[in-house]
């Protein structure tokens, strides 16, 4: 077997493989003769056929499979020998394949970069701090009451907050339109999400009721029959109900799944959530900041093929998302083609770090990962040994573990320091409140 090997840009490679005519020869008499022990031809008993027949009718077959062997057995010595490690599938370009002839081709592929990952000595981290404050809690506990209101009807107009039941029939240029009807539909008036037009026909409107409205829908909306264009709807008012928040009682705890020690317990319960919030967005904006440094610090080359593979996938996913089923119908490429290549970047440079500092998924952090992910489930034993029945399901915890632990790494030799903030500052709790 002859080889050369021929670089074409950073990380390309040509490959041409020569295998000797004879080797070629020997593989091919060898299968013929194994093929010629069971061929069933007409005329002749199964196997008995003379060999000059066989090759007659099964030679080109033959050829084409021993074509195929040779090149993936050649191949895989060839990079043995020249000390390569492709990064994906490489292209194979026939240049001799002729019966009774060498056999010679060129495979083309792209090789893993060198990484020399830089020291973390010197990056610079801002690790938020925070602490969960009784005011903390009371506006927790006032954000829940707000997700239970107590609705009461009332014979006043309605207002802002009140829920109004109404009951429509539109029209568009005249005629009737799908989705123009409408029966107990409940609005809860002020809220940005309704219709703007609607929500200030209904305020004011009693009980008993009609009244007309023109709406227009956005371009944006999900209908094409509708996106763009008005309809008129006639709105009978059913109820107007004004809205007030429960009180924080046994009941309002028990709702809460707190079903004894009533407002401390709940109180204490609700801390331990938002603790546990808080260390995730914590750990959330670290991880943020270290993959930020590792990807500046370390410009590498990426693999063609790693990129792709990305692009492919955050396009799945991102199809997926949208209920799209369709591959002809996957969102176009180049949007994902920044964010593929950083993702690909990374996996090759976190993978350096695993291997540079021998780096050992910890067991304990995997099982304690675990406990966090079936924790929400109904039967937590049983989504347990689900877990553990997966070999996918666990490397991917465990894959995640070790970024943690790549993580942890980077902090240990980064110059951390602390940037104090309010509970609201780091989640945004309450913002949304601010703004409705």
């Amino acid at each position: 077997m002859q080889v050369s090997l021929s670089t074409r840009g950073a990380l390309e490679r040509r490959l041409e493989v020569a295998v000797a005519a004879e080797e070629v020869n020997q593989e091919f008499e060898q299968r013929l003769k194994k093929v010629a022990r069971s061929a069933r031809l007409k005329g002749f008993r199964p196997g008995k056929a003379p060999l000059p027949v066989v090759r007659q009718q099964f030679g080109e077959q033959v050829h084409a499979e021993v074509v195929d062997h040779l090149i993936r057995s050649s191949l895989a010595q060839a990079l043995r020998e020249q000390n390569l490690t492709p990064a994906g599938g490489p292209r194979i370009e026939p240049i001799a394949v002729a019966p009774g002839a060498e056999l010679k081709y060129a495979a083309v592929f792209e090789v893993m970069p060198q990484i020399q990952v830089k020291s973390p000595e010197g990056s610079e981290i801002s690790r938020p701090s925070a602490e969960v404050t009784e005011a903390d809690i009371d506006a927790m506990v006032e954000s829940m009451r707000r997700q239970r209101p107590v609705f009461t009807p009332v014979e006043r107009p309605a207002e802002d907050t009140d829920r109004v039941t109404i009951d429509y029939t539109g029209l568009m240029e005249g005629q009737p339109f799908e989705g123009g009807e409408g029966k107990d539909v409940a609005i809860l008036l002020g809220r940005k999400e309704n219709r703007p037009e609607l929500d200030a026909a209904l305020k004011g409107a009693r009980a008993g009721e009609t009244r007309s409205v023109t709406v227009t829908f956005p371009p944006e909306t999900s209908s094409a029959t509708l996106a763009g264009k008005s309809a008129q709807l006639t709105v009978s008012v059913k109820r107007v109900e004004a809205q007030t928040l429960p009180e924080v009682d046994e009941a309002f705890c028990q709702a809460f799944g707190v079903e004894e020690g009533g407002i401390e317990a709940l109180r204490a319960e609700v801390r331990k959530s938002m603790e546990r919030e808080l260390a995730d967005l914590v750990r959330g904006r670290l991880r943020a900041q270290v993959l930020d440094a590792l990807y500046a610090q370390n410009p590498i080359e990426v693999p063609r093929t790693l990129i792709e593979d990305q692009v492919q996938q955050m396009q799945l996913d991102a199809a997926r998302s949208m209920g799209v089923r369709e591959i002809s119908q996957l969102p176009a490429r180049e949007p994902f083609e920044a964010p593929a290549r950083r993702r690909a970047a990374l996996g090759l440079i976190l993978g350096q770090i695993i291997q540079g500092e021998n780096l050992q998924v910890d067991r304990e952090r995997v099982e304690a990962r675990l406990e966090d992910l079936i924790a929400s489930y109904p039967d937590p034993e049983q989504a347990r040994s689900a877990y553990h029945k997966s070999p996918e399901a666990m490397r991917q915890i465990e894959s995640a573990v070790l970024e943690d632990q790549v993580i942890d790494w980077f902090l240990e030799r980064a110059k951390v320091s602390e940037q104090p903030m309010s509970f609201q500052e780091l989640t945004g709790f309450g913002r949304e409140n601010e703004t409705r």
